[in-house]
């Protein structure tokens, strides 16, 4: 008999020590515990400026396929020394632009982020910003964590 409770508590030992493994992992890699549920970042674009040194909105389509909302914590681009999640306003006379912490991105919607709205802005631009060029940024949201886009400009 004492060889069967050894058995017992080895088997109880590693079934709860993974199971114990596995919910540690997908907390620490949400995106994994979503699968292929990922947001999607599709038609991003800035308006040209020749400006350096000019801040620019960065205005981009976010798909979410997931059961789950989730936010839109920050973007860093090469040609932009810093950016904003802005809101726009609209209350008495003109609509105003105020910076917010996150941009909410709905559950099996998602976002259009375009300067009259929810949008990113990229503040001291480093470099000109050619009609035709390309470059590449990287977003980081709360639960599906970073993606790399790239970014047209028009």
């Amino acid at each position: 008999m004492p060889r069967f409770r050894n058995r017992r508590f080895r088997f109880e030992r590693l079934f709860f020590g993974g199971a114990t493994l596995a919910l540690v992992y997908f907390i620490v890699h949400p995106k994994i515990a979503l699968g292929n549920e990922a947001l999607r970042i599709t038609d991003a674009w800035v308006p040209a400026s020749s400006q350096v040194g000019s801040d620019v909105a960065l205005s981009m389509t976010i798909e979410n396929a997931s059961d789950n909302p989730d936010s839109l914590l920050r973007a860093r681009c090469p040609v932009a020394n810093f950016s904003e999640k802005h809101t726009v306003d609209r209350g008495e006379g003109s609509p105003a632009m105020r910076a917010i912490s996150a941009i909410p991105i709905a559950a099996r919607t998602g976002a259009v982020l375009k300067r009259d709205q929810f949008h990113l802005m990229l503040l001291q631009t480093r470099q000109p910003l050619v009609a035709g060029e390309t470059f590449r940024c990287t977003v980081t949201f709360q639960k599906a964590g970073t993606i790399e886009t790239e970014v047209r400009v028009k």
